[in-house]
This record gives C-alpha cells, sequence and structure tokens, in this order.
C-alpha cells in the first residue's frame, strides 16, 4: 500500500490529531519496511516486533515535529534504529563490544568483502539469516557502518566505543558473514 505525497500529507495531520483510523494507515502502510530494519537489529522475530512496535509509538509521539521537507520514510527509519539501538543498551547483557585497540587499514576491510560472483546462489534470505547469526556487537555495527552509512566516528559515538573497536568489530562481523555465506554457498551446491 503505498501513499501519493497528498495522501501522507493528510494522514500525518490526522495522526497528529489522533484520528485512529489515520494511525493505523500509516502503521500498515510503513510496518513491514520497519520491521525490515528492527529485524537487522535483532536476534529473533519477537525482540524485533517489540522494538518495532516500540519504534511506532515513538513515531507517533514526535509526528508533530516532523518538517515535511525531506523523506518521511527515513524520518520514521531514524527514529526505528534509534530505538534498536536503545533496545540494545538496556540489555547490556546481550552487547558485548570486543575492546581491540588495533588499527585496522581500509584495505584490510576491502579484503573482507565478499566477491559478487562469490555470491550467486546466495539469496537476500541467506544474507538476513547470515546476519541474525552474528554477535549482537558484531550485528550492530555491521547494520551502522554498512546498512546505515555511519562513519567510524559515528558508530563509536553511538555504541559508546573507540574508532577502534567499531573497525575490528566491522572486519570480524564481515570475516563471519564471509564465512558463513561460504558455508550456505556449498550447503546450495551438495546435490
Amino acid at each position: 500500500m503505498n501513499l501519493t505525497e497528498k495522501q501522507l500529507q493528510k494522514t500525518i495531520k490526522k495522526c497528529i490529531k489522533n484520528d485512529r483510523k489515520s494511525q493505523e494507515l500509516l502503521f500498515k502502510t510503513y510496518y513491514s519496511k520497519m520491521m525490515a530494519v528492527c529485524m537487522r537489529y535483532s536476534r529473533d522475530h519477537d525482540t524485533a516486533q517489540d522494538v518495532c512496535q516500540t519504534g511506532f509509538i515513538k513515531i507517533f509521539e514526535k509526528l508533530e515535529r516532523y518538517s515535511f521537507g525531506g523523506s518521511f520514510e527515513g524520518w520514521m527509519r531514524r527514529i526505528m534504529v534509534n530505538t534498536a539501538i536503545d533496545h540494545i543498551r538496556k540489555s547490556k547483557k546481550e552487547l558485548t563490544i570486543i575492546e581491540d585497540e588495533s588499527r585496522i587499514e581500509d584495505d584490510l576491510l576491502e579484503d573482507e568483502d565478499i566477491e559478487l560472483s562469490e555470491m550467486l546462489g546466495i539469496g537476500v534470505a541467506d544474507v538476513v539469516e547470515a546476519m541474525q547469526s552474528l554477535s549482537p556487537a558484531y550485528k550492530t555495527v555491521f547494520n551502522l557502518y554498512v546498512m546505515e552509512d555511519m562513519s567510524h566516528k559515528e558508530v563509536a559515538e553511538i555504541l559508546g566505543i573507540s574508532e577502534g573497536t567499531s573497525k575490528s568489530n566491522l572486519a570480524k562481523a564481515k570475516k563471519n558473514l564471509k564465512v558463513i555465506l561460504k558455508k550456505k554457498m556449498k550447503e546450495n551446491e551438495e546435490p
């Protein structure tokens, strides 16, 4: 279900006035996209669903702050990402950042990239599943750096870690993803 820009503006204005039908429409329109964001940061579907619902509550609470300048979906996405990070911070027992102050050069990170030719036969679901198997620390850094296009400095500030730790966790996340995806490729090749 897609809304035109005019329909979206009308729906948002009604949501600000607590119109339940408009809130339901907004929720149904964006739920699957926002749930996909939450799944990237969560260990399982139930946790992602909790994060997504909390995120939508925050969206409705902050809706009158949306200025209609820029992408509404992008605005919502930022709230969802922040909600997921808040959830991770609250469950510190899950998030064990591996402190590794060693410097990792960008060319080392590039060596860990998965070649496109190696990924033939691997579907999006396989990649998402592989990401789910990463430790919370690796998955969080990977998502913020790769999926949210943040710098290591920004990742470090958000998570309260050093830039070196961010780089280290990203390199290890990529390495683990590569191993998981290669294993999946071999499974797919077997008759």
